[in-house]
């Protein structure tokens, strides 16, 4: 049985070699991105047994995000590669201060010959988690169908569904953005979300409200991701801010709410209590934030646990 699985595309990710803006960077180094990969990746080196759904091209991009893949130990079974579809690609650009914008280049995504059929429902009901996001139902408007039959085949089957909104406007609208996942809220068994992306699905910037509203779609846990201010999470009548982990230094954002994510769901699955799953999700967004690319800082369990003080950590 796998821990989680997680559907989405992948891309080559070109990272600078300098910062400032991207016209002025000269050369670029080749690294794997994608957000629900990113998860998954964080999910494998915690140590979970994780499963990945997507179609690459089959191209050289396209066999070495696979070959990547495999050895970070994410199972590949229904990951393929496919003729006359290009493996997508995205440049970064990154400022001094660690912040920074994407450049996707992803037209006749591989993705697009992913449909409701390819998916098998024994892969996804053999799963404790499946881990979704906003963004590559954005990506196609038929990505949305494939979602939704995901989604139905994992409640069907008691599987939990973690859900990222993850939403970015460079894909699709606000309105559009809101109407497709505003239609996922209710299926969800875990929200992981920014306070930006929460105030365009609830209407709303207040933490309370928030929590309120994903309780009355029935949603068991609810994480407000904060960034520098920390995170605020909901279960079972308990409501906890949770202080920010400062990082050494900040190098690179992206990939740092993927890390929570990740660190999230790890311990609903040990049955953690709340307080602690947040302080370990907050720990490795900080620890991510501190690396430059989009994986690559995503640490493994000794290294988070080392990072919090093992022996404490473990015993309470």
């Amino acid at each position: 049985m796998k821990d989680v699985i997680t559907i989405g595309d992948a891309m080559i990710t070109m990272n600078p070699a300098s910062k400032g803006p991207m016209r002025f960077v000269h050369s670029f180094e080749r690294n794997v991105g994608g957000a629900e990969l990113n998860v998954a990746i964080g999910c494998a080196r915690l140590g979970l047994n994780t499963g990945w759904i997507s179609r690459l091209g089959n191209d050289e991009f396209g066999r070495y995000i696979q070959h990547f893949v495999r050895g970070e130990g994410i199972d590949t079974t229904l990951v393929k590669l496919v003729d006359g579809y290009p493996t997508s690609v995205n440049f970064k650009e990154v400022q001094e201060d660690g912040s920074g914008r994407t450049f996707y280049y992803r037209l006749n995504s591989p993705t697009l010959t992913l449909t409701p059929g390819c998916l098998e429902e024994s892969y996804i009901q053999n799963a404790r988690v499946l881990h979704i996001t906003g963004v590559f139902p954005a990506i196609d408007e038929k990505n949305v169908a494939l979602i939704r039959h995901a989604v139905s085949i994992a409640k069907r089957n008691d599987v939990l569904i973690s859900f990222d909104p993850n939403i970015r406007l460079k894909l699709w609208s606000k309105e559009r953005a809101k109407e497709v996942l505003s239609d996922i809220l209710p299926f969800v068994d875990i929200l992981l979300t920014g306070v930006d992306e929460a105030e365009l699905l609830f209407d709303t910037r207040d933490e309370k409200e928030i929590i309120e509203k994903s309780k009355v779609l029935g949603i068991s846990y609810t994480a407000i991701k904060k960034g520098s201010e920390g995170s605020v999470g909901y279960y079972n009548g308990e409501t906890i801010h949770s202080a920010p982990v400062p990082p050494k230094k900040v190098v690179d954002t992206v990939g740092a709410g993927d890390g929570f994510d990740s660190g999230f769901i790890y311990g609903i699955l040990q049955e953690w209590p709340l307080e602690k799953i947040l302080r370990f999700s907050n720990t490795i967004g900080s620890m991510v934030v501190s690396v430059s690319g989009d994986n690559e800082g995503l640490p493994y369990l000794e290294d988070v646990l080392i990072q919090l003080g093992e022996k404490e950590f473990i015993e309470r």
